[in-house]
Parts: structure tokens; sequence; C-alpha cells
């Protein structure tokens, strides 16, 4: 590519549109943290109480939730974040997915579980995807159903 473009060697990426790139001899690290702190101050959450889990378990939501109905720009908008966050965060991919479902007329309850992925995030700001180069790789993956 240098032969047919005009390039510079800057060195290792270290941050590229909202995701933090830690790059080692044998190791990649992606994260998103500083992203995910963007968002809670956005959302009026950096204060809030953190949560194991991304959606409480046995969580029914329909499309006429109950409670009000919340401002669908301000719902796009949060639920538009955590889709991009979900790029480095694959355990909220089904509170996401779900939620998605209700953007035309959410309610309060369906703010409700779109905050608990927040409260989420704010305990797990350090998570993020971990790639090595090792020989032998695993693939780990934990189910919790009857």
């Amino acid at each position: 590519m240098a032969i047919e473009f005009e390039m510079t060697e800057i060195g290792l990426m270290s941050y590229y549109l909202g995701i933090q790139v830690a790059q080692r001899k044998d190791v990649i690290f992606i994260s998103q943290g500083e992203y995910a702190k963007k968002i809670l101050k956005k959302f009026e959450m950096e204060n809030c109480n953190p949560v194991s889990t991304p959606v409480e378990y046995g969580v029914k939501i329909s499309k006429h939730g109950d409670g009000d109905r919340v401002n669908p720009i301000f719902f796009k908008s949060l639920i538009g974040s955590l889709r991009y966050l979900s790029c480095t965060m694959p355990d909220i991919l089904f509170g996401v997915g779900l939620l998605s479902r209700f953007m035309e007329t959410p309610t309060t309850s369906h703010l409700k579980v779109a905050k608990r992925i927040l409260r989420y995030f704010k305990g797990t700001l350090d998570y993020g995807i971990h790639y090595s180069s090792s020989k032998e790789s695993k693939f780990v993956g934990y189910c919790d159903s009857n």
C-alpha cells in the first residue's frame, strides 16, 4: 500500500473511534471504558450503583410496557450508544437487542431496563476483549438455562 499511497508511520494504534487499544508483543486488548464514562455522564448515570448483570433475570417487557411514554429521541440516542458499546462488550447484546424492538414507542419500563445496562457498565468499565497470539485457543461460554 505504501507504493500506491503516501503513508507515514505513527506507531501502534492506541485509540480509534472511541475504542481503546492496548497492544503488547503477543496480546491485544480492546475496550471502551472512556466512552462508557462519557455515556454514563451524558445520561446522568455517573453516580449510579453498579449491578452484576446487564439484564435482570426473568424480565418481561412488551410493546405496550408499563408506565408513561418517554421521549423517543432520548431513548433512541441511548440505544444507539449502547449498540456502539456492544462492540467490545458482547455480554450486553441480548439486552440491547431486546430494547431495540421498542424504540418506536418507549415507556418508562423500557427505560428502566436500559438504565440497568448503564448501571452494569458502571461496574465493568475495565472490561473488554482480549486477543492473544498463542497457538492454543479456548472459547469459554456460560449459560444459565433449565
